[in-house]
């Protein structure tokens, strides 16, 4: 690795990395609304890789575009590993990526839970027709830190993902 490769950000790294595959990634955002695909079109050559984003906030939107079914927000909730990875599935059928993330959470001050308090965030990462996915508690760190948060993570998760492919 050369040293000019260690300036880059994690979103630089992930963007040569889809060029140099021939890759296209798309985003189905909810807590992060827009703020990953924000930052990804902050890179230089962005728009050879960056197929598409949604912003799913509500459920309804879930249900509609990405094709969520009801049935499974209404059993385990919308903040689950099963509805990121469904989003996930859902932005990648409808943009066609090889690669793909979806993102739920609680981003506070309200809406947590016991079993999922704020800073729970949920995430799909559909990579090359394989579905991961995560939860991570960020902690109750504010609003717009458990966003930037969540960011970061999914740039250093597809970086990870995509070096250790196969």
């Amino acid at each position: 690795m050369d040293n000019q490769n260690f300036s880059l950000s994690h979103e630089e790294k992930l963007v040569n990395i889809l060029k140099s595959k021939g890759w296209k990634i798309s985003f189905a955002e909810s807590c992060t609304g827009g703020l990953v695909a924000g930052t990804l079109v902050g890179v230089a050559d962005a728009s050879n890789v960056f197929s598409e984003s949604v912003v799913t906030y509500s459920n309804e939107s879930k249900i509609a575009r990405l094709g969520v079914k009801k049935e499974l927000i209404d059993l385990m909730g919308v903040v689950c590993e099963d509805v990121a990875g469904a989003m996930a599935s859902g932005i990648c059928n409808l943009t066609g990526a090889e690669v793909c993330v979806g993102i739920t959470g609680y981003a506070g001050p309200t809406g947590g839970t016991l079993e999922k308090p704020v800073g729970t965030v949920c995430f799909g990462f559909f990579v090359n027709g394989k579905l991961v996915t995560k939860t991570v508690n960020f902690e109750d760190i504010g609003r717009n830190n458990i966003r930037q948060s969540a960011t970061t993570y999914v740039f250093r998760t597809l970086l990870y993902l995509l070096e250790n492919e196969n």
